[in-house]
């Protein structure tokens, strides 16, 4: 599917930051660069979430043009491409699953997913996202933003070299389907965000990576679309359609081996290492166990414990089981150390 601007046509089977501006470093510390060696210039291709230790979310238009993905690679915890710094790991690709109702021709069922050829470690540049279930009220959420490392302006073709974010505002999908917005083209499941006027929005390199919402009153963050496409990029009317990931919930714990309430396969884990050294508590706090799942709801009372990172901050609860541990032992303790009972 070819879409023109102005004086440049470009296959948008790759395309979806204009208008953005620079990200800090390791400020989205779950948002990843899928790569290919035929690309050229920096090798960026498309964006995606880590959502495990070893399994990306991104859109499955991405694998289009790619037959051999032993040939694809993935660059996680850094800001810019050309110096990724000390903080990135580079990972090869396993296995990709693609939605089996994915249709190009009109980019329905948009979502893939990257199994890693080895767990990565969890970092201060290197989070799991926190992805958006079917009971969040997304609604609710305030303060949405995108960020990639695609193209900076519409009629550019090179990929950005630091990661761009900008700030967009979620529309009404009933809006973006009317006669003068996208006519009817915007599946029931997508997610529109953007602006009416324009000026702002994801653009070619930036398909796959995440469109993130923070949660009302708190830091957490929770991904809750896929960048998929659009017409042009940052056009008035034409703002970028995202994948809605509570529709696909289901489908992401399928394809890993997940079960609803957390229980994985030993290839679908957390990270190596859970990253809370900034807590004053982390020397008393185990490693959590491979079948917890890293991106669960947040219970509401008592709010959970974030992981601390160098931007932001992820939804993921600090485990109920630990922190009773935690708790148990300073009761011992206390024990040990006033020789009463104490409760």
């Amino acid at each position: 599917m070819t879409y023109s601007y102005g004086d440049t046509a470009y296959d948008y089977g790759t395309t979806r930051i204009v208008g953005g501006i620079g990200a800090a470093e390791a400020e989205w510390p779950w948002l990843v660069s899928i790569q290919h060696p035929w690309v050229p210039g920096l090798g960026h291709w498309c964006g995606g979430s880590l959502i495990t230790a070893d399994w990306v979310l991104t859109a499955a238009h991405c694998f289009d043009k790619f037959d051999n993905i032993s040939l694809l690679y993935v660059l996680i915890g850094a800001t810019q491409i050309s110096q990724p710094g000390p903080g990135a790991q580079v990972r090869s690709v396993k296995k990709v699953v693609v939605h089996s109702d994915y249709r190009r021709s009109d980019y329905s069922y948009d979502i893939a997913l990257m199994q890693l050829d080895r767990p990565v470690l969890c970092s201060s540049y290197v989070q799991l996202a926190c992805l958006a279930n079917p009971t969040l009220r997304v609604s609710e959420l305030r303060n949405c933003w995108i960020a990639g490392w695609g193209a900076t302006t519409a009629r550019s073709l090179d990929s950005a070299d630091r990661l761009q974010q900008a700030k967009v505002q979620l529309i009404d999908v009933q809006l973006c389907n009317s006669s003068d917005w996208y006519a009817g083209e915007v599946h029931p499941y997508n997610l529109c965000a953007g602006y009416p006027q324009g000026n702002i929005d994801s653009c070619k390199g930036d398909s796959g990576g995440p469109l993130m919402c923070q949660e009302k009153n708190s830091d957490y963050w929770w991904v809750i679309g896929i960048t998929s496409w659009g017409k042009g990029c940052a056009r008035a009317r034409r703002p970028g359609i995202y994948l809605s990931i509570q529709y696909f919930y289901d489908w992401i714990l399928l394809y890993m081996n997940l079960s609803p309430d957390g229980s994985s396969s030993p290839s679908s884990r957390a990270c190596s290492h859970f990253f809370i050294t900034s807590h004053p508590w982390s020397h008393y706090i185990p490693t959590p166990q491979s079948s917890q799942k890293p991106w669960v709801r947040p219970t509401l009372s008592p709010k959970p414990t974030p992981v601390r990172t160098l931007g932001k901050v992820n939804c993921c609860p600090f485990p109920f089981k630990i922190l009773m541990e935690f708790f148990t032992q300073v009761k011992e303790l206390l024990q040990q150390t006033f020789g009463q009972n104490t409760s």
